[in-house]
């Protein structure tokens, strides 16, 4: 059928005998299916070929299309196969190398804080990136993890101010019942308030092991259980207090977040960059801190 049709890139040499690194093409939607879950991923993909032959007008986009719909398993082994059958289909073209890309949200069930069978669903962006070049194949990810930080330094002045505004109240009182100072704290100890914010961990992780891929919830749950803040998903007030304990208890700087996160992934063999970003409620601008395994 398609032998009538005008094929310009083969009756057509390009404008500019030119090599270029990667052509392909991005946002293809396709559902895959991922080990221990039940729900397939609603996944974006970007996948690309390289054209080294300069007098190769273009690439055969719907060869990539089609390879690209035989992919039903998020599997490491079946991406590597993917990129193989990519580089075979254009030989004509030169093509030596391959990368694919793909992003989708990650749905984890996650319970309430002390809420008996209490839980609700909670997305973590993910990216995964394969490329197969000259033989070598490495795979790339990327994930992103809320959680809330409170200032340890709002925190102290909020401090400063709730004893100032005490010892201003109760002066000329030589002895205090300690159920007047609990009663003074229950209605006044919001005097002030430090300031917190919803916080994101970027973590990105790269591998050269075409076996299987990293387990992403257990990776997920390594970073959530440094913060010990991970946004939370369904609550009751009772968890909402227990949240509001949380941040007392683990008052962080940018910085902080950064070493946590770094000591954490330090016990692991992977080779981890890491960059937290505090969506502050101060300041109109964002503070950051980045760092990377050695």
């Amino acid at each position: 059928m398609n032998s009538s049709l005008p094929d310009v890139c083969v009756s057509q040499l390009p404008n500019n005998l030119i090599a270029l690194k990667w052509v392909g093409m991005e946002g293809i939607d396709l559902p895959l299916s991922i080990q221990q879950f039940y729900y397939p991923l609603n996944t974006k993909v970007d996948i690309y070929v390289n054209l080294p032959k300069s007098d190769i007008k273009g690439i055969h986009m719907s060869r990539l299309y089609r390879l690209l719909n035989e992919l039903h398993d998020l599997d490491a082994s079946a991406i590597h196969s993917l990129l193989q059958d990519i580089i075979s289909s254009h030989q004509d073209c030169g093509s030596d190398a391959a990368k694919i890309v793909l992003r989708f949200d990650l749905m984890l069930s996650r319970s309430a804080l002390v809420s008996a069978d209490l839980n609700g669903w909670k997305s973590y962006p993910v990216c995964i990136e394969a490329e197969l070049i000259n033989h070598k194949f490495q795979i790339n990810y990327a994930v992103d993890v809320s959680y809330s930080s409170t200032c340890p330094c709002s925190a102290a002045l909020s401090r400063q101010l709730i004893a100032q505004a005490f010892e201003l109240q109760f002066k000329d009182t030589h002895t205090l019942p300690k159920s007047d100072v609990k009663q003074w704290l229950e209605e006044h100890a919001t005097y002030a308030t430090p300031h917190s914010q919803r916080s994101i961990a970027q973590i990105k992780i790269e591998t050269d092991d075409a076996k299987q891929l990293i387990n992403l919830t257990e990776l997920i749950d390594k970073v959530e259980q440094a913060l010990k803040t991970p946004t939370q998903t369904a609550v009751k007030r009772a968890d909402e207090q227990a949240f509001a304990q949380l941040n007392g208890q683990n008052l962080m700087f940018v910085e902080d977040a950064a070493r946590r996160l770094s000591s954490e992934l330090d016990k692991t063999s992977l080779k981890w960059s890491i960059k937290v970003i505090h969506q502050e409620s101060l300041h109109a601008h964002d503070a950051v801190a980045i760092s990377m395994s050695s």
